[in-house]
């Protein structure tokens, strides 16, 4: 062994150190040329037969042969794996910052339903739900409906076969629960409700309600006027009236009509209120005694109030919406904006 042997060998190593085509051709040489029973022990053991002049130049010259096999086994290792990553990601720079995709929001509709479930839980009223797919008993029978009462009409619900329908209100869920539960009872029923309407700017076929439902001893009209007064403060600001208007509802008596003054005018009259100063929201009235009656309830010893109101109606108004269509044409760019 000599000087010549060493250069000689170092330029082998590194010659085919370069040219390794994988990590597994990579590691075989780097066990041939320093690993344990590779070349450079033996050159080292070969350092007892070189006579004693020549021993400092020959271990320098073995030091150095290990320290380039050593940094060409890394250098080839690392574009290796470069080139490995490149492969799996294509022409992605991985140093680049990540493009974040847009934070979703909640839907207008879901926003209100949201917002009033809020309100009426710090007002003490918890939430209940029922199946969007009734029957004609829970949706008009046990909510004082006659039979021939234009809403059982075939052009306003829709029928299933076995006495099944789509529910035309969420009122149906307050018959269910009041079947189960004994007063008090304190309950918003959120949901989608199904009619056969002709759809338009302010009408369609489906829709979502939130209904109420309180129950107890000496629950009077002055109860159900000072919630939904302080309802609407909560939900449009403090400077809102409300208007209650003599109406009809089969499972209400007496009943009425709610309205809230024009948050738009302030009850100036405009565009949005009509010139009238006011905007209808929502129909209640106390509950009727045959209801109770055909639930369980002793009339005679607990009253209730009960109302209802479409959430598509109060995000129209609440938003300046100018058509109900736009809330279900899943436009991203009209409904970020809300």
């Amino acid at each position: 062994m000599n000087l010549q042997d060493i250069e000689n060998g170092t330029a082998r190593a590194l010659a085919e150190l370069a040219a390794a085509e994988d990590l597994k051709a990579l590691e075989a040489l780097r066990v041939r040329y320093i690993g344990r029973n590779g070349l450079l022990p033996k050159l080292m053991q070969g350092l007892k037969d070189v006579p004693a002049a020549d021993k400092p130049a020959m271990g320098q010259a073995l030091n150095r042969f290990k320290t380039a096999v050593t940094d060409a086994v890394a250098g080839r290792k690392a574009a290796l794996e470069a080139a490995a990553r490149d492969a799996r990601t294509g022409s992605l720079d991985i140093s680049l910052p990540g493009r974040w995709a847009r934070q979703g929001r909640l839907h207008p509709i879901q926003q209100l339903i949201d917002r009033t479930t809020d309100i009426f839980r710090r007002m003490g009223f918890t939430v209940a739900n029922g199946p969007d797919i009734e029957t004609e008993y829970y949706n008009f029978d046990a909510l004082n409906t006659p039979p021939d009462h234009v809403s059982r009409d075939l052009a306003d619900t829709f029928y299933l076969p076995g006495g099944l329908l789509l529910r035309t209100q969420t009122s149906a869920v307050q018959a269910r629960y009041m079947e189960t539960r004994q007063p008090p009872v304190r309950i918003v029923c959120p949901g989608r409700c199904y009619r056969r309407d002709t759809t338009d700017a302010t009408h369609s076929a489906n829709f979502h309600q939130i209904e109420g439902l309180y129950v107890d001893e000496a629950v009077s009209l002055a109860d159900l006027k000072s919630d939904l007064d302080h309802f609407a403060r909560e939900l449009m600001g403090p400077g809102v009236r409300t208007r209650f208007r003599t109406h009809f509802f089969p499972f209400t008596e007496p009943s009425v009509e709610v309205d809230f003054s024009c948050h738009m005018c302030g009850g100036g009259g405009c565009r949005v209120c009509k010139q009238s100063g006011w905007i209808e929201i929502m129909g209640a009235g106390m509950v009727d005694p045959n209801v109770f009656a055909q639930v369980g309830y002793d009339p005679e010893a607990v009253t209730g109030y009960a109302f209802g109101m479409g959430i598509e109606r109060l995000a129209m108004i609440l938003f300046g919406i100018d058509d109900i269509r736009r809330l279900y044409e899943n436009d991203g760019r009209y409904l970020a904006q809300f």
